[in-house]
């Protein structure tokens, strides 16, 4: 029995290692486990790089009056701030409409790119593809304002023409100062971005195009089923068509295909990241969602004061309306994405660059245009996608250019320098085009 009984004994001791080993293993797993969730969350909020992991978000606790002074001080274009209420002061005491028009557009330069820094700070807690998303939208908000704006007072034109001269700067003066400055800074290289996301953006701008081009070639070749309402009609539904176009791509963009339009050139330039004390956010995440609220809110005051005084400036500086909306608003609304495609560019960060050129573009396309119409509908105003064959050209030749510059993936300061003398030519365009509808659309 004794010899029976020794197995009997030592069994129930190994069972017991071996359980104990087991739930040592166990719990080794699940501390495993945990870490790896921990870390994909942070990748997920943007904190944390697969290949970086040290890096975390720190929230600075700022008080009021340092915040203000981040926010308002620290920037010299912010000295452009006092000609706002002076825009307000002029309009109520001298009524000129040169004056005011010319110290609105002065006074909303800094205001827009007051909106990229915090849209820029909030980005720091919503991760690059959240972010990026932020920051094309309220680069766009001075334009959507000022059509909103304009919409209201009836002049579908202004509305029209500003919408698409966002683009026209995006496109040309915006990406081609971004491929310049960047060439300029790496001249013994071409740089490089993502070929196949650049082939998606020029397709989206291209179906943009069809959804502008339609309604045009249906006026002109005067073949509407209704005279005067089937051109409408298909304005209002390729509108709804291309919001949920834009619907749809957010989505692939957001969920389906996000590792893909992660920047390619973060691998390559994490370690300089890494050494870069500057990528850390100088006010918190709520400082900068209020600091949103204020300037979204002020842009949109003194937009009030901008579109009523685009006629009499007009007039008083004997320039077409035309030129105004399309070349001096945009460039004005654009500062933001301006200065941070040109600031990526020259990190050599072109997928970010083309990002925010091209993605404001698509957003302005995609987005703008056919919830201006969908607006104008609710509003009882007659807006469609009849941008006149003059414009309508204007703006499938520059797609068409700009798709050609980009499907090869890399970018010099020569193609840039194209792109610039190509909207030199856009803006001297319009200066010498008179607006058919100038009386009876606006």
């Amino acid at each position: 029995m004794s010899h029976c009984n020794v197995p009997a004994l030592i069994e129930p001791q190994v069972e017991m290692g071996s359980v104990d080993e087991a739930e040592n293993k166990t719990l080794f797993k699940l501390e495993e486990d945990a870490k790896q969730t921990k870390e994909a969350s942070l990748m997920e909020q943007g904190s944390l790089s697969p290949t970086f992991p040290q890096h975390t978000t720190k929230s600075p606790k700022n008080t009021v009056l340092k915040s203000i002074r981040i926010v308002i001080l620290s920037n010299k274009l912010n000295l452009l701030l006092p000609f706002g209420p002076l825009a307000i002061l002029v309009h109520y005491m001298i009524d000129s409409k040169g004056w005011v028009f010319l110290l609105s557009l002065i006074g909303i330069t800094p205001l827009a790119e007051r909106l990229g820094y915090a849209t820029e700070q909030l980005a720091f807690y919503t991760g690059p593809t959240v972010g990026g998303l932020l920051n094309a939208t309220f680069g766009n908000v001075t334009e959507l304002i000022i059509s909103i704006f304009a919409l209201k007072n009836g002049m579908i034109r202004v509305v029209q023409l500003t919408l698409l001269g966002s683009i026209l700067s995006n496109m040309l003066l915006v990406l081609g100062c971004a491929f310049f400055c960047g060439g300029l800074v790496f001249h013994q290289k071409d740089q490089v971005f993502d070929k196949g996301l650049a082939v998606v953006n020029s397709g989206l701008l291209l179906m943009a195009v069809m959804g502008i081009l339609f309604p045009a070639v249906l006026h002109y070749t005067h073949s509407e089923v209704h005279a005067g309402s089937s051109e409408l009609a298909l304005s209002r539904f390729s509108s709804c068509i291309m919001l949920i176009a834009y619907a749809a791509y957010l989505f692939f963009q957001l969920k389906s295909q996000s590792s893909s339009y992660s920047p390619l050139e973060e691998e390559t330039n994490q370690n300089e990241e890494a050494s870069d004390e500057d990528e850390d956010p100088e006010i918190s995440k709520w400082e900068s969602i209020i600091w949103l609220s204020v300037l979204t809110a002020w842009v949109s005051l003194l937009s009030g004061y901008l579109v009523d005084a685009i006629e009499g400036a007009s007039v008083s500086w004997n320039i077409p309306i035309a030129f105004i909306s399309v070349i001096l608003l945009p460039i004005v609304g654009n500062a933001a994405e301006h200065a941070g495609a040109i600031m990526f560019a020259m990190k050599d960060k072109l997928d970010l660059s083309l990002g925010v050129a091209i993605g404001s573009s698509i957003q302005i396309s995609m987005f703008a245009v056919p919830f201006c119409v969908v607006i104008g509908w609710m509003m009882g105003e007659q807006m469609d996608l009849n941008f006149q064959l003059f414009e309508t050209a204007m703006l499938f030749i520059t797609v068409i250019v700009v798709a050609f510059f980009i499907q090869e993936g890399t970018s010099n300061y020569f193609k840039g320098l194209m792109l610039i003398l190509c909207y030199l030519i856009v803006a001297a365009s319009f200066f010498v085009h008179e607006d058919p509808q100038q009386d009876g659309g606006i």
